[in-house]
């Protein structure tokens, strides 16, 4: 037994050691689940970069053979986004870009058709056609987003900020006195975000191309020519030991010479780059105080655009300026902020879309100083904000970045199958910084989209008066607080947290819509008048960052009016529900007709959010006679007006019921109005209203023989909000000889220019239902 015992040892032992190797080998190639609370190794370096971007998105550079380098998009994956955002210290990616979103880098491309499959703890480890073989240009730099949460204890080696070797944020800085106090800043030196604090630019070698990078920034179209002698001097003309008080306000800039700490040399920029950190230039290192001995910091004076003016005789000067130029021909729809929304052109007198085929941050930027703004933050694609209507006039604009019109970049002519209202092309644009948001916020709601509207007069905060406050009113609102669009004006406001309210500071508040803060409203000023006041009656808004949108289809109109003599023994519904003209309730019933101008309407959703009626479903009111609810009082206004603008007859129809009759393709229908289904409609959809629905005619019994305009305005109360109220209206022409009528030259209130409208009705009238 001994002896077998000692034989067997060592061979059991070598089996076991070879069973354990082979276990080993078999485990380590199951895939392990992604381990975010492992750091990565330091041999590799990755950091993000570029712009715009927040800190845990951008451009991704990987340091290499003692080199910064990009990724090539090419068969980019979410898996690849993981495995970097980790490295990054990011607990998971939630996406990536590709073709230089965050624009492009410079140097090498190191990598290119990266495959990870999203548990290796470098990109190095992942497959990838080896360092440095690539055959991409930097056009196609890919890009990450992460999520914002940070892997728990994670020390980063490796973040951007500890190199700062890259511009982020830049400012002007107004050195003398009265600028300091005025808004917006036009003129000052150029500072860049350096560690915790700001540091210079020396200007030898500046030119008008960087000054016009850096206006484009600030959100100014233009550029002027600076006064150098007038800052040099300053600089010089303070001894240290003089206090800044006794300085006079002309000399009162800004400067010792041991306060500057030079940043950046070398600049060159081309003038057409939409950010400073795109143009190329130098770091100073080591004793960057010492530096630009020759020279003096780099100071910029830029032209604002004509919604930012400051001055009476400048805001004059540019209003002539406008008025010898005639009606613009480019303009934005649809955006919530000053600044952004759906391009639009116009051509042969109609406002049509550009398809967003090779759109880009230089033709975005030619837009976004063509209407007196900076350069563009964002080129949109894909209909971000809404599908427009009409003909899309432009394809593949490609603009330079140096033109003075969009209309002066190569494009080529749409044709219809080239491009649909989905690709819209849209535009951010960078606008000055005017403060408006530190005057206004929101107190007692549940989230920070909503709430009690708090506003700062002076130096007292307090509430506004919610007497005659509406959905405009709530636009601005949302608009001053940058959050988007109203989704709803609310005037009692008791159900919202009241343990810190403020006394009321503003009443008669009453807005046109396009405001860019409540103060640029009427309001009663200091003088306040409130009927109900106190918590419960304070102003309030809810906002949100889409909406809905409404149009009605027009050439449906057009093709489906007509006239029926209905007798009126079939009237009794449409007369109990007030759809017939005042003249009817004198005739002489069951006996005799009534004339009614009769037509389909097609009301189509092409913004980014349902539109939903405004009341609950508790209070949607049940009508027997026609067996449905109504969800809103008044959907639509039906007029018959003369073409001085006197209103002749009119009708309205409650919304009998808002559903989805019929969608675009791929979008499935969500509201029905059965069994006391949910009422609204999809984005993407639109509800069909045939001419033979009961109340979807104007009564013209009383109406004689003449020429008439035809007025059809969707959503007439605002009682719904939307991203755009100015296309809720349709206009047609109509001829009426008594016998038959002529329904022709049907469009939307502002598809047409101003030209065009003017020939079309020849009267000051109503060209949509905002109130001027």
């Amino acid at each position: 037994m001994g002896g077998c015992s000692s034989w067997a040892r060592p061979e059991l032992l070598l089996l076991l050691l070879l069973l354990g190797s082979a276990w080993l080998r078999v485990g380590s190639a199951q895939p392990t689940p992604p381990g975010p609370t492992h750091p990565p190794g330091p041999q590799l370096r990755v950091r993000l970069a570029g712009y715009p971007r927040k800190h845990n998105e951008g451009r991704v550079e990987v340091f290499y053979n003692e080199e910064w380098g990009t990724i090539c998009d090419d068969d980019f994956t979410l898996g690849n986004a993981h495995v970097l955002c980790r490295h990054l210290g990011f607990v998971a990616a939630t996406g990536w870009a590709h073709s230089a979103k965050y624009g492009k880098g410079v140097g090498r491309i190191w990598l290119d058709n990266v495959n990870c499959a999203g548990n290796e703890k470098s990109i190095g480890d992942c497959k990838h056609r080896g360092w440095g073989n690539s055959d991409c240009s930097h056009e196609e730099d890919a890009g990450v987003v992460c999520k914002d949460e940070r892997i728990p204890g994670f020390k980063d080696s490796n973040v951007i900020e500890t190199e700062q070797s890259h511009v982020e944020e830049v400012r002007l800085r107004p050195v003398v006195s009265g600028g300091r106090r005025q808004l917006p800043v036009t003129e000052g030196i150029v500072e860049v975000r350096y560690k915790d604090s700001w540091a210079q630019i020396c200007d030898q070698g500046w030119d008008s191309h960087n000054s016009r990078v850096v206006c484009g920034m600030m959100g100014f179209p233009a550029e002027k020519k600076v006064n150098r002698n007038f800052y040099k001097l300053a600089s010089k003309s303070q001894p240290k030991q003089k206090r800044r008080e006794d300085v006079g306000p002309k000399k009162r800039l800004f400067t010792e010479r041991q306060q500057l700490n030079y940043r950046l040399h070398s600049v060159s920029c081309t003038g057409t780059e939409v950010h400073l950190s795109l143009c190329s230039f130098e770091f100073y290192r080591g004793n960057s105080s010492a530096a630009c001995s020759s020279g003096m910091p780099a100071v910029v004076s830029c032209v604002p655009g004509p919604l930012f003016a400051t001055g009476n005789a400048h805001k004059k000067k540019q209003r002539q300026q406008q008025q010898q130029q005639g009606q613009p021909r480019i303009r934005l729809k649809g955006g919530a902020r000053v600044g952004e929304g759906r391009v639009e052109v116009l051509r042969s007198s109609e406002w049509g879309t550009i398809c967003d085929d090779r759109w880009n941050l230089q033709s975005a930027s030619v837009v976004c100083r063509e209407l007196g703004f900076g350069s563009a933050k964002e080129a949109l694609t894909g209909a971000r904000m809404g599908q427009g209507t009409g003909p899309i006039h432009l394809n593949e604009v490609q603009c330079r970045g140096t033109e003075k019109s969009l209309w002066d970049c190569p494009s080529r002519n749409i044709t219809q199958e080239d491009c649909k209202h989905t690709e819209d092309a849209a535009v951010r644009c960078n606008i000055p910084y005017m403060g408006y948001e530190n005057l206004i916020r929101l107190a007692g709601g549940r989230t920070e989209f909503e709430g009690r509207v708090e506003v700062k007069r002076g130096s007292k905060w307090g509430t506004v008066c919610s007497d005659g406050w509406t959905t405009k009113e709530a636009m601005v609102a949302c608009r001053q607080l940058g959050l988007g669009y109203s989704l709803h004006a609310v005037t009692e406001t008791w159900y919202w947290d009241a343990s810190n309210v403020t006394e009321m500071v503003m009443s008669g508040v009453k807005c046109a819509g396009h405001e860019m803060s409540l103060s640029h409203c009427q309001h009663h000023g200091a003088s306040l008048s409130c009927r109900n006041t106190g918590t419960r009656f304070a102003a309030g808004v809810i906002c949100s960052e889409t909406a809905s949108d409404l149009l009605l289809h027009a050439p449906l109109v057009q093709e489906t009016a007509y006239i029926e003599d209905r007798p009126l023994h079939m009237l009794y519904c449409a007369a109990e529900e007030n759809c017939l003209a005042s003249s009817a309730r004198l005739a002489n019933w069951p006996y005799g007709h009534r004339r009614l101008l009769r037509f389909s309407s097609q009301i189509h959703n092409r913004g980014r959010a349902d539109f939903r009626p405004k009341a609950g479903r508790h209070s949607w009111v049940w009508h027997e006679c026609h067996r449905h609810y109504h969800s809103m009082d008044i959907f639509t206004h039906y007029d018959i007006l003369t073409p001085n603008g006197t209103k002749v007859a009119e009708g309205h129809k409650a919304s009998f019921c808002l559903e989805d009759t019929e969608c675009e393709e791929d979008v499935a229908k969500r509201y029905e109005c059965a069994n006391f289904g949910e009422q609204g409609i999809t984005v993407g959809c639109w509800d069909l209203y045939r001419h033979d629905i009961d109340c979807q005619w104007i009564d013209i019994t009383d109406v004689k023989p003449g020429n008439y305009i035809l007025q059809v305005v969707i959503n007439p109360n605002f009682e719904v909000a939307e991203s755009d109220f100015t296309n809720n209206a349709m206009k047609c022409n109509c001829k009426y000889d008594g016998h038959r009528i002529w329904v022709h030259s049907c469009h939307i209130g502002d598809a047409l220019s101003e030209e065009a409208n003017k020939r079309f009705e020849q009267y000051p009238g109503q060209l949509n239902n905002q109130i001027s």
